[in-house]
């Protein structure tokens, strides 16, 4: 089974490298909701001590591989400092950082490059 998208041919090393590191990513964040879940609904304080450590230990791995990401993909970097370590409104946050700009609202949309909905 592979997680690439595009012919893996047509994709260079550091690309394959990146989509290894986000499906890792994927697979921690999977496995802290794992096993989140699982400490809410045990019952036995051990138990609950044993999976909580568990899933603090993926929290570490998660948190490895963003700054994997952040020091190989430099619109991570830049996000990160937009939005980590603030106060108040995250969704505001964009805001402050463009001074009311959304950095959405700068990105080329699907239309603008002659790209038709799919939707009917």
């Amino acid at each position: 089974m592979s997680n690439f998208k595009e012919p893996i041919e047509l994709l260079d090393e550091k690309t394959r490298l990146i989509t290894r590191m986000i499906t890792s990513l994927r697979e921690e964040l999977e496995a802290i909701d794992l096993y989140h879940q699982r400490v809410a609904a045990s019952s036995d304080p051990d138990a609950q001590a044993i999976l909580a450590h568990n899933r603090d230990e993926e929290i570490e791995h998660a948190c490895m591989i963003i700054e994997w990401l952040r020091r190989n993909m430099p619109t991570w970097d830049e996000e990160l400092k937009t939005y980590l370590y603030t106060e108040g409104s995250i969704a505001g946050a964009e805001e402050a950082a463009t001074g009311g700009e959304s950095k959405s609202a700068n990105r080329v949309s699907l239309s603008d490059l002659g790209i038709g909905s799919m939707r009917k």
